[in-house]
């Protein structure tokens, strides 16, 4: 078996190799800190999270490299309109490095409680000026681009190669309705590098060609390069980030090196809601900290991770809460498997088990994690069987398997660290049921369910099965 991924640039699968031979480096498009997360940064930075989780599952060192974008992305997602932190900065009345710092803090809240591990390096567009203006420059020398009147852009007719990513032609692009009003352009395809800033512009800074600030698409060619090399293995990000985002990127990079820029691109669709796109500018994103409040952020990773990360993801009531019913019948399985080893040394994990192997091959077949996730619904029977058989020298096992397949690679185990299993005392727990039980056998039905109705607002849930009622925290 082997990874195989679908690269967007060649539109097919492809066996994963790295550059250099057990070493990662991969890149995905950071959020622009202007407002708070939505369902579809999650389903994004799940993505990423994934295929992170799942290379060093596979014994790869990964370097993960992900941005913070804080100047430069411009309310048309091209080269014109204001940008977005000013907007923000302005309606706020603050300055916008304020609301910068203030986003990307929610921002990392948001991901913590989607489990989503950090990235090994999340450097800022402003702290990373110097590079864009190094690059502008080797560009401007080597005949890519071009400057007017202070600003600085990218002459899209010099790259023969522009839009294979996208696979539109540039023909298609100018009657695609992006020709901005600015007359200073050679051409409506050409985007910009550095932009002149205006009077009242707060982020700018100074450069050979005046005061202003970098273009969006650089920004991400510049700190991808400066930590990964010229080329990388893996860059990923939306679908709707593929043009002119990464169309660009690959333009400007591969132009000022003349090395092939990204080995391997990965996009996920987009997250729907009704089959309508979900997004800020139509006004029906569902932000996560509103989301937090009803539903368990680990059941919402849960509901991403049961759709291809290249297919749609219907969002809606129906869809999570149908998800979160079979998260809990996977957790409920994982708790009473823990209950049941106790404190014990767990066995390294057996590559070579059916359970494992299905797994591995479903991860190989592009991260697919609907597959995986049948898998685990597997393993979950197993383990109820085992523990219903009572045999002791397999349960151990089973837990490894757990611990590996749904929480190191799948990440929808409660993390240790994160649950309030230490502020819960586990004699008291098993005196509590045993109250519970007792009102039950003298058919004291309202005792036992008040019992559990105020464990359950604790955060404490009761599952009653054959072998008797365990427990676990929400």
């Amino acid at each position: 078996m082997a990874l195989e991924i679908y690269n967007t640039l060649t539109r097919k699968k492809e066996v994963f190799t790295p550059i250099h031979e057990g070493r990662v480096g991969m890149y995905i498009c950071g959020p622009t800190v202007y407002s708070d997360s939505h369902v579809g940064h999650a389903k994004a930075y799940i993505m990423g999270d994934i295929v992170s989780r799942y290379l060093r599952f596979l014994g790869y060192e990964v370097t993960y490299v992900q941005n913070i974008t804080d100047v430069g992305h411009l309310t048309d997602d091209a080269d014109e309109g204001e940008d977005k932190l000013d907007v923000a900065a302005r309606k706020q009345k603050k300055h916008p490095m304020e609301i910068a710092e203030f986003y990307t803090r929610r921002y990392y809240e948001d991901m913590d409680a989607l489990n989503i591990r950090r990235p090994d390096i999340a450097p800022r567009a402003t702290g990373h000026i110097i590079e864009q203006i190094e690059l502008i420059k080797e560009l401007l020398e080597k005949g890519f681009a071009y400057e007017v009147d202070g600003n600085v852009y990218f002459d899209v007719s010099k790259d023969k190669d522009y839009g294979k990513l996208s696979g539109r032609k540039t023909e298609e692009q100018e009657a695609s309705g992006r020709v901005e009003a600015r007359s200073d352009k050679r051409s409506p395809q050409d985007f910009a590098l550095w932009k002149r800033a205006e009077k009242g512009h707060v982020l700018r800074w100074p450069s050979p060609w005046g005061d202003g600030y970098p273009g969006w698409h650089i920004e991400c060619s510049a700190m991808s390069m400066k930590y990964l090399g010229q080329t990388i293995d893996i860059h990923g990000g939306g679908l709707e980030n593929q043009f002119p985002h990464h169309e660009c990127e690959i333009a400007q990079s591969e132009s000022a090196t003349g090395k092939p820029f990204v080995k391997y691109w990965i996009h996920n669709n987009m997250v729907t809601t009704g089959g309508v796109k979900m997004g800020k500018s139509l006004g029906n994103s569902a932000y996560l900290r509103d989301l937090y409040q009803q539903y368990n952020p680990l059941s919402l990773r849960f509901t991403i991770l049961q759709s291809h990360y290249r297919g749609t993801t219907e969002f809606v009531p129906e869809a999570i809460k149908s998800a979160e019913a079979g998260y809990e019948k996977l957790l409920g399985s994982y708790d009473r498997l823990k209950q049941a080893v106790g404190d014990v040394v767990l066995p390294p994990l057996d590559r070579s088990n059916t359970i494992v192997q299905r797994f591995i091959e479903a991860m190989d077949d592009d991260f697919n994690t609907a597959k995986a996730i049948a898998v685990l619904y597997d393993l979950a029977t197993e383990t109820n069987n085992a523990i219903a058989a009572k045999e002791k020298e397999k349960l151990p096992i089973l837990l490894t398997i757990w611990q590996n397949l749904a929480g190191d690679v799948l990440g929808i185990l409660p993390l240790a660290s994160s649950s309030k299993s230490s502020d819960v005392s586990p004699a008291l727990m098993n005196l509590i049921i045993k109250w519970r039980k007792e009102a039950r056998e003298r058919r004291d039905f309202a005792m036992s369910d008040a019992i559990r109705k105020e464990l359950d607002e604790a955060g404490v849930v009761l599952e009653d099965s054959k072998e008797g009622t365990s427990w676990r925290l929400k």
